[in-house]
């Protein structure tokens, strides 16, 4: 596994010491901070100034990052599968107001009950999915920009800057800054050999369900998002008048919770892929609708799925989840394949998680704004590569590691966990190290150079000076 990690990360665009960060972002132990990947490749001796322009001086190219995994992921879907991709946003904490795109931001993980407000970066990422026959997928990250809000003038300011800054507000909400970066990405399909043909769907939550981003889709490209209970929806025209202006809207359709209340519209089962086994799941759907947000850019799908029961326990009482509306701009996309583009959107959040909690996305202070950008881009495409070498070694759902799983696991994975990962790649790189010199056979005379990889001694030092 190391070295399919280390061919990953490998480019001839990319520099060695871009390779190098790569590398040492998966594998270094305590904070993941500039200086702890320096320390972690066994350069703390050595000066660090030019680690530290990589990324101010704008050398780390994010695109050419994440190209090759995106070309990796379409070259294995099957000849007519379409490319589905899901769009989320997230907060990166931070502690300073004078770090690039740094201001006070609602806190996502607050209690309902009270506004919880928190100093963040905000970042959009696109997820892409690596599916398998079964229906099961794996979401790999294919892009990760910096999307801050405009900065506030003073109050004082003249009307020329408030002027700049209204039009500033408009160009960097998320829906417009998510729909730059769908028609990047399809863009950047239309010039593979592969992905040109293939059609994108977009799977998104109800925070993109809007005007902004639904109105100017690229080409061959569909989305699928949530939608609001009460939302106000219309049947198409059925006739239009010789005279006069065309008709856009017909008459009223029912708002997606009517629906779902609506007797006379039977339930449909439909099976599906989630958690880890296939599940039966109740739906109905109207089609074709109009909405206001879309005008005549769109004609929708309404779909509405019923809430789900769960137990907390094998005796407890039976709960209900709550129903989720969802809309596709593409009606001819079948019912099974809409629910199932729409559970594989889960998938983002274990990406965030990870990230955050793993790979330590975020904890690196720089305050450089080509930083900003680039030091978190860089993490979490070595995250990608790793899912994406895992993927390659052990396939979807395989799980064959060296390292014995502890005592007290009762059961196995359904698939490798990013934290497996890394410590099967920490093995691979650091397990010849850890050994007893009588044991080691001697190496060849004339073997070939071994290749820069992250010394053991000065990574556990760091981690122990960390921890």
């Amino acid at each position: 596994m190391a070295q399919l990690c280390a061919h990953a990360s490998t480019s001839k665009v990319l520099a060695p010491r871009v390779q190098r960060h790569l590398l040492t972002a998966m594998v270094c132990l305590g904070r993941h901070t500039l200086t702890g990947h320096i320390a972690t490749a066994g350069r703390q001796d050595v000066d660090w100034s030019a680690d530290y322009r990589l990324y101010s001086k704008g050398r780390v190219d994010t695109e050419a990052l994440f190209a090759p995994l995106r070309s990796t992921i379409v070259n294995s879907l099957e000849p007519k599968q379409p490319v589905v991709v899901s769009m989320d946003d997230t907060r990166l904490k931070k502690s300073s107001r004078k770090t690039p795109g740094v201001k006070y931001t609602r806190d996502p993980l607050g209690p309902p009950f009270r506004v919880n407000f928190i100093l963040a970066q905000r970042f959009i990422q696109l997820s892409m999915a690596w599916p398998n026959q079964e229906g099961q997928a794996r979401m790999i990250p294919i892009d990760f920009t910096h999307a801050p809000t405009a900065d506030k003038p003073k109050k004082d300011a003249d009307e020329k800057a408030w002027k700049t800054y209204r039009q500033a507000q408009r160009e960097k909400v998320l829906g417009k800054v998510g729909q730059q970066r769908l028609h990047a990405l399809r863009q950047a399909l239309d010039e593979q050999r592969k992905g040109r043909e293939r059609q994108l769907v977009c799977v998104v939550d109800g925070g993109y369900t809007n005007r902004t981003f639904l109105k100017e889709l690229p080409q061959r490209t569909c989305v699928i998002g949530r939608i609001r209970g009460d939302a106000k929806l219309y049947h198409l025209p059925e006739e239009q008048a010789p005279t006069g202006r065309r008709r856009i809207y017909g008459d009223d359709a029912p708002t997606p919770e009517q629906l779902r209340q609506d007797d006379s519209v039977p339930w449909r089962k439909i099976s599906a892929h989630a958690c880890g086994k296939r599940h039966q799941f109740r739906i109905k759907t109207l089609c074709p609708l109009r909405w206001r947000a879309t005008s005549d850019k769109c004609t929708l799908r309404l779909v509405v799925i019923a809430p789900l029961k769960y137990r907390l326990s094998k005796k407890g009482k039976a709960l209900y989840r709550k129903p989720a509306y969802l809309i596709c701009t593409d009606t001819d996309m079948t019912l099974e394949d809409i629910l199932q583009y729409y559970l594989w959107r889960w998938d983002i959040e274990v990406n965030f998680r990870d990230e955050k909690s793993l790979l330590g996305v975020g904890q690196a202070q720089v305050h450089h704004p080509d930083s900003v950008q680039s030091v978190p881009a860089l993490s979490v495409a070595a995250y990608a590569i790793l899912l994406t070498a895992a993927l390659n070694l052990y396939g979807l759902n395989g799980n064959a590691f060296k390292l014995c799983p502890p005592k007290w696991q009762r059961y196995e994975p359904r698939r490798a966990s990013t934290q497996k990962l890394i410590a099967q790649l920490r093995n691979d790189l650091w397990g010849e190290a850890i050994h007893l010199s009588h044991f080691v056979s001697p190496s060849p005379s004339q073997a070939k150079s071994q290749k820069d990889r992250p010394p053991l001694a000065a990574a556990l030092f760091y981690g122990a000076q960390r921890a």
